[in-house]
């Protein structure tokens, strides 16, 4: 046999540039990676600490499907307290990561040929699931000019009697966009209008820059919005796999059904992590959000002394979109040289649709002193040393 016995959609899959630039930054010797999202900060020793006393002593089991009744209690309670939301456990499920979040939600919601919008430039597995539940990703490009943000009104251009669901991710990766307030409430006016779900993957919220804050698309249209949530970012937690889901209960329960086929139940170390974290969230979010904030600011400050280079606004998450189009190059040759001639590894904007094409993403998740290291390389360079 060969791979002609796969399904059709595998026999000849498209080029995934995130992948493999993933493992182009594991198999690089000596080059300074500033491509992958994943926090350079060690999960804090008390969360560790706190999950494996509880593995230690026997907590090496299934827990529910629906994750630990005390994690998903907390998971309310912070929503609570922090935003003034109120969700009943039955709305909440434990999942590892935000991504496995997604899938089961739209797992329960598409039927083959339902339409689901994805605002490019995104993360690129968001097409791909709706794909693999059967369902049509309908892209809608946003624009540099307007600091790639996502306009309601075009958004309501894309909406067609297929149409089940928008999915949106603010403080967006990788462009760093916040959505505005205005934007949020008439995007959720919109939802409620045309009966469609927003998909917010809010995995990003305690990444801010400036005066910009951070509102759960749930606060303003409840029943139309499925919030997906992780502890990879906000805790340094990405190798755990933990995340959430929250939504109406009817569509969570669904969730679960589909989950018990696939997962069954997070992995109980991850979810006493999670727990722990999220118990000590104000102790210890602020300082990597603080760390963040000022890599990014510093990136966005050695940007503007480069002639040929340009950032989209930094609004909040952990990484810089930087405008490279003034060098005539695609992202994916200038990636390309920018590793041949300086070591140093970028995701092309590409790699997140063509409305990324022009743009590289700068990834903030390397200490301050290696990323002012990678800036000295790039300002030796000019834009001929590129195309030489």
């Amino acid at each position: 046999m060969d791979s002609s016995i796969l399904t059709n959609r595998y026999q000849h899959p498209a080029p995934n540039l995130l992948a493999q630039i993933g493992t182009l930054a594991a198999t690089t010797q000596d080059a300074i990676d500033l491509s992958i999202g994943d926090p350079d900060f060690k999960t804090p020793d008390a969360v560790i600490d706190a999950a494996f006393a509880k593995t230690k002593a026997g907590m090496t089991h299934y827990t529910e499907a629906s994750g630990l009744p005390e994690l998903r209690a907390a998971i309310q309670t912070y929503y609570q307290s922090k935003y003034q939301l109120s969700f009943t456990i039955p709305q909440i499920r434990v999942t590892v990561g935000a991504s496995h979040a997604l899938f089961i939600a739209l797992a329960a919601l598409i039927n083959p040929g339902d339409e689901v919008i994805v605002p490019e430039p995104s993360f690129s597995p968001y097409p791909e699931e709706v794909k693999v539940v059967g369902g049509v990703p309908v892209m809608l490009d946003t624009r540099p000019e307007e600091g790639f943000a996502i306009k309601p009104a075009d958004v309501a251009k894309l909406i067609t009697d297929k149409t089940k669901a928008i999915i949106i991710n603010t403080p967006n990766n990788p462009t760093g966009n916040v959505m505005a307030p205005a934007d949020a409430q008439q995007l959720a006016q919109l939802a409620q209008e045309r009966g469609i779900f927003i998909m917010a993957d809010e995995v990003y919220s305690d990444f801010l820059l400036g005066d910009h804050q951070f509102t759960p698309m749930a606060t303003y249209a409840p029943d139309n919005v499925i919030t997906l949530g992780s502890f990879s970012k906000s805790f340094a937690m990405t190798g755990w796999r933990i995340g959430y889901l929250i939504g109406p209960e009817y569509l969570t329960e669904a969730a679960r059904l589909v989950n018990e086929g696939i997962t069954y139940s997070a992995p109980a170390p991850s979810q006493n992590a999670a727990l722990y974290a999220l118990q000590h969230a104000d102790e210890i979010i602020p300082e990597f959000a603080a760390t963040f904030a000022k890599r990014l600011t510093f990136i966005k400050e050695q940007v503007a002394q480069i002639e040929w280079l340009d950032v989209s606004p930094i609004q909040g998450s952990i990484y810089a979109f930087v405008d490279i189009r003034q060098t005539g190059l695609d992202s994916v040759t200038f990636a390309e040289q920018l590793l041949k001639k300086a070591g140093i590894i970028v995701i092309p904007g590409l790699a997140f649709g063509q409305a990324g094409e022009g743009f590289v993403r700068i990834a903030a998740t390397q200490p301050l002193e290696v990323i002012k290291t990678a800036f000295d390389k790039i300002k030796q360079l000019s834009p001929a040393d590129f195309k030489a």
